[in-house]
């Protein structure tokens, strides 16, 4: 399996919902789901979409006029009832790094018709911090 490189570098197992999606697409194209059923992303979903939402190349498949970007956030202690929402991928390999566990979910939004879908879900953190090792003193003569 080749890791997407927009999907986490942890040690945590990676849930992919692409099945989902083609599931939901298809029920989409057959007219058994209407569009407003599935375009209703959350204000604060599309202002974390249009302010650190990342390109993902991808056009929408529901209005096919705008491109997808990616929103991910991360849950977990001390981060507040709503979790972050990591703008770089740097500060994203920081979270997934912490002494405490986190949750990280990523999410493919539209920010034209309100599509949106979890794209993936993963486990970080949990590492235990790195302690330096005292200096072994040196004895005269070695």
């Amino acid at each position: 399996m080749t890791k997407d490189p927009r999907s986490s570098t942890a040690n945590g197992a990676v849930v992919e919902f692409g099945l989902v999606r083609h599931a939901l697409l298809s029920r989409l194209a057959q007219g058994l789901v209407r569009p407003e059923e599935i375009c209703d992303a959350h204000p604060e979903l599309l202002r974390a979409a249009r302010h650190v939402g990342r390109p993902s190349g991808e056009v929408c498949p529901v209005c096919h006029e705008h491109e997808l970007v990616e929103v991910t956030y991360v849950f977990g202690a001390r981060l507040g009832s709503g979790g972050t929402c990591p703008s770089s991928r740097a500060e994203l390999l920081k979270l997934e790094r912490r002494e405490d566990p986190v949750q990280c979910y990523a999410v493919e939004v539209c920010v034209a018709c309100s599509f949106h879908h979890l794209v993936r879900r993963w486990a970080a953190g949990g590492r235990p911090a790195r302690r330096s090792q005292p200096r072994r003193r040196r004895e005269v003569g070695e």
